[in-house]
């Protein structure tokens, strides 16, 4: 099965979500009207896509309907389907990797999916070619360390750890001299994800990237957000949250295929005017490739 069926059927909560809500909303309305947008709205607010956001989208929809004289259902849906993806189309979802090496720096809450989710892209990667070093700076939580070489040895990337309890920046260090000594392609980082803990998550982001920008001063750079699907509207909390701690150059999403919920990704990119980079949907090693907008709402419309 290729990646965009899996995503077809991962995202089939999903699309039962807002596609059957959308043709319900269609039976009911012979006419494209003010009533039929009302309803379209709040189809889309109760698809977890936020009530700015699909505000702006019923918005931009009636501006263009008004503007192309649209009168038939297909092309209300049609404008709506590219409305969305101006919207999530925000930036190019491409991995920012062009220095030799390149850093990603991984941060979420625990249990967002973030160790799994650095095993999936460091394989990703791994199979580009690239040889790959993985920092284990998550060093409080229990068994960070030990679930993250599993995912490095299923990923053939290498790992640098410290026994738990370790200063976090200092294992960032140790893995930057060993990046630089092996030639290493990129440098991925793990952190911890103590958000109910801001000010001590804020420092340590701080000593980690104040580490990084020292020993790796013209790296690229990015940093990784990974969001649970299943946490909906949560999930945009977070994304303001963390951008208070540190840059958030792109997100990761991971868990779609249990969640009826993977409208946010709309209301999370347009709040937030950061782009996904990443969507998992599948436990497996290969079960997370490339955001693709179009592939995106394809499978869910």
């Amino acid at each position: 099965m290729g990646f965009f069926e899996k995503l077809k059927s991962g995202l089939g909560k999903t699309k039962n979500s807002i596609n059957e809500k959308i043709n319900n909303v269609f039976s009911v309305f012979r006419k494209v009207d003010e009533e039929l947008l009302d309803e379209l709205e709040e189809v889309l607010i109760m698809s977890d896509i936020g009530m700015e956001t699909s505000i702006k989208i019923i918005g931009e929809l009636r501006d263009r309907i008004k503007k192309e004289k649209i009168e038939d259902e297909e092309q209300v849906k049609t404008a709506l389907k590219e409305i969305m993806q101006e919207i999530l189309d925000v930036e190019e979802p491409k991995l920012n990797l062009t220095t030799k090496p390149s850093v990603i720096l991984f941060v979420g809450v625990n249990g967002a999916g973030k160790t799994t989710s650095i095993g999936k892209i460091a394989n990703n990667l791994v199979k580009q070619g690239k040889k790959v070093i993985v920092a284990a700076a998550d060093t409080f939580r229990a068994a960070a360390v030990e679930q993250l070489e599993v995912w490095c040895e299923r990923s053939h990337s290498e790992i640098v750890k410290k026994p738990e309890g370790a200063d976090p920046a200092s294992v960032v260090y140790d893995a930057i001299a060993r990046t630089k000594k092996v030639g290493a392609d990129v440098l991925i980082i793990d952190t911890a994800g103590r958000l109910h803990n801001k000010k001590n998550l804020m420092d340590e982001l701080a000593k980690i990237n104040k580490v990084i920008d020292r020993e790796l001063e013209n790296s690229s750079k990015e940093v990784l957000l990974v969001l649970d699907a299943e946490t909906g509207q949560n999930a945009i909390l977070q994304v303001k949250a963390f951008k208070e701690t540190t840059e958030i150059t792109g997100i990761v999403l991971t868990k779609l295929d249990g969640t009826a919920k993977g409208g946010v990704v709309i209301g999370i990119v347009d709040e937030n005017k950061i782009p996904v980079k990443y969507i998992g949907v599948g436990e497996g090693i290969e079960d997370m490739e490339v955001f693709n907008s179009k592939d995106f709402l394809d499978a869910i419309l």
